[in-house]
């Protein structure tokens, strides 16, 4: 039995597979399989991933589901896992060629099974580092740890499946499709905790029609999932300043959502009720701009 899955969601990205798939058959270590969850693509990703199963050179999963969205694109991978570990490569990314090796064997030399995970650096394929490193590596830490931290950019997640699952599903509702993957990390760390090393797990290319560049769009058709979101971070905020910028954005977004009990639904309605002009004016702001992304602040939310 292998040790860790790498699980790549896909909607009409045969064209950028291959890099990644290439980046997989050079692993000094191949004690891995590649789960594909394809969400309905209507492209030839299905002739170019059975193509590399012929082939033979990787454990190869391929799944085909009708299109859902990734929040049931990433559900369906973690419902179909069996190894221990686990790591999400998105399609228009790669790994560097010892990625799988530092993986794991830095998940066998310091954690333990307490241990809910581990955090890699993201770089760019000019080597640059995404955002900052950890202050330390081995660095143990909550997830919400890394932004009271001032730690920017998007990080790697190779998760001890044995914890992770039991907070599964991820919240789906209806008509939306973007998932928040960071939202269960705010669950997990109240009973466990992550260890950061700065290494690089993954080389990172965000395409224009990506996720990433395109967050206010997915603020907007996604909103009950970003209000979801933001009573999490708001129950579980280890400090003042993260509960009064996620209150304003939960206000935000009940708002976008048409959902009007906004402060009978609040864990903190006091101070909803305080920094409502605020949130009334980043909803105001988010509905008529014409931007598509954060920048900083969407590097803190794509996890």
């Amino acid at each position: 039995m292998v040790s860790i899955t790498v699980f790549t969601p896909t909607f009409n990205r045969a064209h950028l597979l291959s890099q990644l798939y290439e980046s997989l058959c050079d692993q000094t270590l191949k004690d891995f399989q590649w789960l594909i969850v394809d969400d309905g693509s209507v492209d030839n990703s299905k002739e170019v991933i059975d193509s590399w199963i012929a082939e033979g050179v990787l454990n190869i999963r391929y799944i085909f589901q009708e299109n859902q969205g990734m929040v049931a694109a990433h559900n369906t991978a973690h419902y179909n896992m069996t190894t221990d570990l686990c790591v999400c490569i998105d399609s228009d990314d790669y790994m560097p060629i010892n990625g799988i090796e530092r993986m794991l064997d830095l998940w066998k030399k310091y954690a333990s099974d307490e241990c809910a995970g581990i955090i890699g650096l993201d770089a760019y394929s000019s080597g640059a580092i995404v955002g900052d490193k950890f202050p330390k590596t081995n660095w143990e830490c909550k997830f919400s740890e890394l932004e009271s931290n001032n730690i920017t950019g998007d990080k790697k997640f190779v998760h001890n499946r044995k914890i992770f699952n039991k907070f599964l599903p991820y919240p789906k509702f209806e008509n939306e499709k973007f998932p928040i993957t960071s939202y269960l990390y705010f669950f997990i760390e109240q009973e466990h905790k992550y260890l950061g090393f700065n290494e690089v797990f993954c080389i990172v290319e965000y395409q224009e029609d990506g996720l990433s560049n395109n967050i206010i769009n997915q603020y907007k058709e996604s909103p009950n999932s970003f209000a979801h979101y933001r009573k999490a971070r708001i129950r579980f905020a280890i400090n003042y300043k993260l509960k009064i910028k996620n209150t304003i954005h939960y206000i935000s977004s009940m708002l976008m959502a048409k959902r009007y009990r906004i402060v009978s639904e609040s864990p903190a309605k006091l101070l909803t009720l305080v920094l409502f002009p605020f949130g009334i004016g980043m909803y105001l702001y988010l509905k008529n701009t014409k931007r598509t992304s954060l920048n900083k602040d969407l590097n803190k939310i794509k996890n």
